[in-house]
């Protein structure tokens, strides 16, 4: 940094790196470099190039997959769902048309797409990623600056690489000290939620700082950054360090040589400047938490898997208030209630949040020797091929059968519900996914977010268990 700069912060950087129009009073015109598509937000896009007679600008900075609406039974199943397979024929048309990569049903690399894009070492440091999804957040994990994006503006980027965007504020979130034993990732980004409320990050970009995310793997900080979204942000991100350039070295697409070397020594360039000012900050004491469990209907309603369920009565804004009461009653619950023994129906092990492989680890290191409860449905379900390859090299698939788990193919699943992984009305489901909306698991299906670690110990127990008094 030269002496006659202000500090920046790795949001600044980057924003300021990529901006091809910034006119006063106008939105800036952004160029992204990685573009990643998925069955579900894309048909409309296509069909606007093909009637403006537009092409792809850059498919080589493009990459699709099919995840969202795909079953994770097996294969060899034939698909029952006449959207899912009109999704997936349109795509591979699509993809065929435009000259864009495809990762489909019969690739090794297909998944999640927001677990493949690191795992294949596409996404990296400095990057702008955009796809038409929410939790194009997660890959903010790498020091990128990474958000999802409408139907319209998918179109947009296919056509120019390029996007309008209004530039956002910066909030840090600074995570400091020791994370307890059973207390994860999943578990910081909770908390969070649960202090500032879904729409408290509104209008910014969140940089998560502090000697706690700094001790994070690659993927608890994708965790981290998948549900930033949830916290009403346009993104989440952490600076690049060692830890990142160790995840990505080796991966196929990252690069080689000398291209590695020159990399790296730009990465290294964009972390937050000592100094830089934020419009807004937080900071999170992590040897305080405890696991984390949401009691409502949206992420915000987060507490300690120790608490009780709040009284609407004791929240004095009005709409605030409403909003629980009829949340509550939705879910079945009464305030004043604890959740710690709360029957459930089914458990979710998997989505964009927490279906990588540390979490399959640390899922199945639980329930080795254990089993599911009798009363229980637990799915797990590998965020991607590559995921479910590793486990079953592992031995972990073996481990979650033994126990009574279903070990299934890779793809979205339950997260959505679009493809018959969902519940059925009145159930109960605690999921390591991001969102628990009525109706997102299923009409009517009641869910409760929780980690890969609450969740397994919620299977074994057949109730909603705090898994530190199962160590």
């Amino acid at each position: 940094m030269s002496t006659n700069e202000h500090p920046k912060t790795l949001f600044e950087k980057i924003w300021n790196q990529h901006i091809v129009v910034a006119e006063p009073n106008n939105p800036t015109v952004l160029y992204i470099d990685l573009h990643l598509v998925h069955e579900v937000t894309s048909p409309q896009a296509f069909t606007g190039l093909r009637e403006k007679g537009l092409k792809v600008r850059h498919p080589d900075k493009t990459m699709a997959t099919m995840d969202h609406g795909i079953p994770t039974t097996p294969l060899d199943i034939p698909i029952s769902d006449e959207l899912v397979i009109k999704q997936i024929n349109q795509l591979e048309k699509n993809c065929q048309e435009f000259g864009i990569p495809l990762h489909g049903l019969t690739s090794a690399y297909r998944g999640i797409v927001h677990v493949i894009g690191p795992e294949l070492g596409l996404t990296q440091p400095g990057m702008t990623v955009v796809c038409g999804d929410s939790h194009t957040s997660t890959h903010g994990a790498f020091g990128t600056l990474a958000f999802g994006i409408g139907t319209s503006e998918v179109e947009h980027v296919l056509a120019t690489q390029c996007l309008l965007q209004t530039k956002p504020k910066t909030y840090a979130v600074r995570v400091e000290g020791t994370l307890s034993l059973g207390v994860s990732a999943k578990d910081i980004i909770l908390n969070l939620i649960s202090r500032i409320g879904i729409g408290g990050g509104t209008g910014h970009v969140f940089e998560y700082m502090g000697s706690t995310i700094r001790g994070l793997s690659m993927e608890e900080r994708m965790t981290v950054c998948n549900m930033s979204i949830e916290g009403g942000a346009r993104a989440g991100m952490i600076a690049p360090d060692e830890t990142t350039f160790e995840y990505i070295k080796e991966r196929p697409l990252a690069p080689k040589g000398e291209a590695w070397n020159a990399a790296v020594e730009a990465w290294r360039k964009l972390p937050t400047d000592d100094g830089a000012v934020f419009d807004q900050e937080i900071t999170i004491d992590a040897n305080t938490l405890e696991p984390m469990i949401t009691y409502g209907t949206n992420p915000g309603m987060g507490m300690k898997i120790t608490d009780t369920i709040p009284d609407p009565d004791s929240i004095k804004e009005v709409s605030e208030r409403q909003t629980l009461v009829k949340a509550l009653q939705y879910m079945g619950l009464r305030p004043g209630q604890p959740l710690l023994g709360q029957p459930i129906d089914v458990v979710f092990l998997g989505s964009c949040t927490n279906s990588r492989i540390s979490d399959l680890r640390v899922a199945a290191n639980l329930i080795k020797g254990r089993k599911v409860a009798n009363t229980v449905r637990f799915m797990v379900v590998p965020g991607s091929q590559q995921v479910k390859l590793q486990a079953e090299a592992e031995g972990l698939d073996k481990i979650f059968k033994e126990a009574g788990a279903e070990w299934r193919e890779a793809g979205c699943s339950m997260c959505i519900a679009m493809n018959g992984d969902q519940l059925q009305p009145g159930q109960y489901a605690v999921s390591t996914s991001n969102r628990n909306f009525e109706g997102r698991q299923g009409k009517g299906g009641r869910t409760f977010l929780a980690s890969p670690l609450t969740a397994t110990a919620t299977a074994i127990v057949g109730k909603i268990a705090d898994v530190r008094t199962m160590f």
